[in-house]
């Protein structure tokens, strides 16, 4: 339950609290990223009802903002540094320079406008009556995708607080949180979440591979940046496979 809750307080804004944590419980944590991320998902999904009855375009919008209110915009801060920092062709010492500011570069705003944007309008252009599939997949699926960048990465600086998620991550934790996904995916789109799920993670698996060959490794912000890839990867190519059966 411990590893659960940390997972929960990393990974959202909800008032929890644990106190205690050592580097391997964050590693511990990282089975439960992707159940985390169908509790979010539900949450969208459950938002999805709510506002049917406004226009999609509004319906859309309120669905981003909601996601964004869940997590506290951390993932997007990540990809924000990430695109500031990766812009270029700089050395690794001056990709985690930039990065580790904590102002907002001109690419980090493309960055984060560009992400949002695409999840508005994929998220508008995806029937209402599958809409709800991919609110609950596209959070297990980029929670899981930050197990997997731990899971594959050496950490690229000395020190940071993603280096003990990343340094714990085991092979059992990395097994527990594929499983969930992996079922999650067939109970909810049968044979088309075989299609959607190698689609998704061919994406963030070159993702990961260009940030480990720029700087040798993840970091917070690179994880981040990876979680908001998968999430645009789902709705993106759950658009591409629903309209392929429109074509048949």
């Amino acid at each position: 339950m411990k590893s659960f809750l940390i997972a929960l307080q990393f990974l959202t804004t909800l008032p929890i609290k644990i106190t205690g944590v050592k580097g391997k419980d964050f590693g511990r944590s990282l089975a439960y990223f992707p159940i985390v991320g169908a509790l979010i998902g539900l949450m969208l999904a459950l938002s999805l009802f709510i506002f049917s009855f406004l226009p999609s375009l509004v319906m859309a919008a309120l669905i981003v903002a909601i996601s964004v209110f869940i997590t506290g915009g951390l993932h997007l801060d990540g990809l924000a540094d990430t695109c500031d920092g990766f812009y270029g062709s700089k050395p690794k010492e001056k990709v985690l320079e930039i990065m580790r500011d904590s102002r907002l570069g001109a690419m980090g705003a493309i960055g984060i406008a560009c992400v949002l944007l695409l999840k508005f309008a994929l998220i508008a252009s995806i029937p209402p009556d599958s809409l709800w599939k991919f609110l609950i997949l596209a959070p297990v699926f980029s929670r899981w995708s930050q197990v997997t960048a731990c899971f594959m990465s050496d950490y690229a600086r000395e020190e940071g607080r993603a280096k003990h998620f990343i340094s714990s991550a085991s092979k059992a934790g990395f097994i527990a949180a594929s499983l969930f996904t992996v079922i999650l995916f067939f109970l909810l789109m049968k044979t088309g979440g075989v299609f959607l799920l190698a689609a998704s993670s061919f994406a963030v698996f070159l993702f990961i591979n260009y940030v480990k060959k720029r700087i040798g490794g993840m970091t917070g912000d690179t994880i981040g940046a990876t979680n908001e890839i998968a999430e645009v990867a789902v709705l993106f190519f759950a658009l591409v496979y629903l309209e392929g059966q429109c074509l048949y």
